[in-house]
């Protein structure tokens, strides 16, 4: 026990050490208006889009494929850029963090402010190794060839931007969420990305196969040429009327199950008379489970184009051809989709050409994305410290309980056994399923994506409001626990 207790505190001074030399942003020593916080977190959001738009320098010619394409919208990425990984690395690095917190692995007190800063510090020295690993791997193997040969520290310089861009962008989210911006950085980012592939869509005029890429010029083009029917439905994925309006349907219907909850009663034990509600949403999970998910199927269709490239490019192995095919002649840059094997019942069809073509793997992506969404949200409620016994233990600590019970956790926690494990269920099931019709019909942004943005502006609706409430009701603010 002495040996544990001895190397937990070492732990401790290494990264209460380490922490020291660990670039910060600090917090602001005066109350920041509202005004002047959005204008940081505009700065920050201007920031990533330009960085968004900087190629990297030293490489001579873009990737043949995307190895990263199906997990570009999860992590706000751009090929080709200085926001090559996006927010990948800061991502895996706190959800490592978060299981480890979920899971007790972690043995820190939370109420205890030196114990959450310690926790803090450690996820940001976790999040720094996690960015040079994942930099200096992809940045080597992937543009490791397409550096010049006469320049051969080239690479090296490649793999500094990327870490250094990711190094950036964990900055401005510590420097919007330390109360400098409003809401999260990394939030901020994903719904950036996801609102400019909607808006390409919308408003491109690039031209395609058969017009305008964006809906909105193509409809203005046909329509003078009487040919404005064209435009309900369009082949090769591109952007339809059809596809718009399931588009505005989904985001409405995510909308209202955003808005589902069942309410618990709770009262203060601190200030007498103050009743209010604990609201246990529908999506009770959010969407991590959809983020873990389509994190499992990016890698597993990597994992797969890899092995098909190094030992099956002709689709010749009996075996290999069981895992995954691709097609052979399809040598230009861009994102490989499955052509055959088991990942090609595993990746979505992305348009209604090729649901009618092979209905099939339309409905085997549906079952099989929202039987692993449901088995990571119910993961995700016992790692992630969303189980009714910790939610009772939340309540409590926050000073609350709920009339007709008593004060105690056992008492709490079986009440709230009465929803979380059916509300779990429930909400893997509905967001496998909108997430999977959604990516099957090829509504704009994606069916990840859109779960994602509505998500993201649903919290940062709550946090203007807190915003309001701290501005202008502060006494109320005190009252809910929160800081002026």
């Amino acid at each position: 026990m002495s040996s544990t207790t001895t190397s937990e505190h070492g732990l401790r001074r290494v990264i209460k050490a380490v922490s020291a030399y660990v670039p910060q942003v600090p917090k602001p020593k005066k109350k920041i208006s509202l005004t002047e916080k959005f204008v940081w977190t505009g700065i920050a959001l201007f920031a990533y889009l330009i960085m968004g738009q900087i190629p990297l320098y030293g490489v001579t010619e873009a990737p043949k494929f995307d190895f990263l394409q199906f997990a570009r919208v999860i992590f706000a990425a751009q090929q080709g850029t200085l926001m090559e990984l996006g927010i990948g690395p800061i991502v895996t690095a706190g959800l490592l963090m978060q299981l480890l917190k979920g899971s007790d692995l972690i043995k820190l007190d939370f109420k205890n402010p030196d114990d959450r800063s310690l926790f803090t510090s450690a996820t940001k020295i976790v999040t720094i190794i996690v960015i040079s690993a994942e930099g200096g791997l992809y940045g080597a193997s992937v543009y490791g060839p397409l550096t010049a040969d006469e320049a051969p520290f080239a690479i090296y310089v490649v793999i500094a931007q990327l870490i250094g861009s990711s190094i950036i962008v964990m900055l401005m989210d510590e420097m919007v969420q330390k109360g400098w911006g409003v809401g999260s950085g990394l939030s901020l980012f994903i719904m950036a990305g996801i609102a400019q592939t909607i808006l390409w869509s919308v408003f491109s005029v690039v031209p395609g196969n058969d017009g305008p890429v964006g809906i909105l010029p193509f409809v203005i083009s046909h329509a003078t040429d009487g040919r404005a029917d064209d435009a309900i439905f369009r082949t090769g994925q591109l952007p339809s009327l059809f596809g718009l309006g399931l588009t505005v349907i989904v985001i409405l219907i995510l909308v209202y199950v955003e808005g589902i909850h069942v309410d618990v009663p709770i009262v203060s034990t601190k200030y007498r008379g103050f009743t209010a509600v604990y609201p246990i949403k529908l999506l009770y999970t959010s969407v991590i489970p959809v983020i873990l998910s389509s994190a499992l199927l990016a890698n597993a269709v990597f994992m797969g184009q890899m092995l098909w490239a190094n030992y099956n490019p002709e689709n010749k192995s009996p075996i290999f051809n069981l895992i995954v095919q691709f097609d052979p002649s399809s040598q230009g840059g861009g994102q490989r989709s499955p052509t055959g094997g088991i990942l090609y019942y595993m990746t979505s069809p992305r348009s209604l050409d090729h649901v009618v073509q092979d209905p099939v793997r339309a409905a085997v992506y549906v079952i099989f994305l929202t039987a692993i969404v449901t088995v990571f949200s119910r993961l995700w409620v016992e790692l992630g410290g969303l189980s009714a016994k910790n939610a009772a233990k939340n309540l409590l600590d926050a000073d609350v309980q709920v009339p007709g019970f008593r004060r105690a956790e056992g008492s709490v926690e079986i009440l709230l056994n009465r929803y979380i494990p059916s509300l779990t269920i429930i909400s893997g099931i509905t967001l496998g399923l909108l997430s999977s019709l959604s990516d099957i019909l090829n509504v704009f942004g994606s069916g990840t994506g859109l779960l994602l943005m509505v998500n993201i502006m649903v919290s940062y609706y709550q946090t203007l409001v807190k915003e309001q409430v701290d501005m202008h009701m502060p006494g109320l603010a005190a009252m809910l626990g929160r800081k002026p």
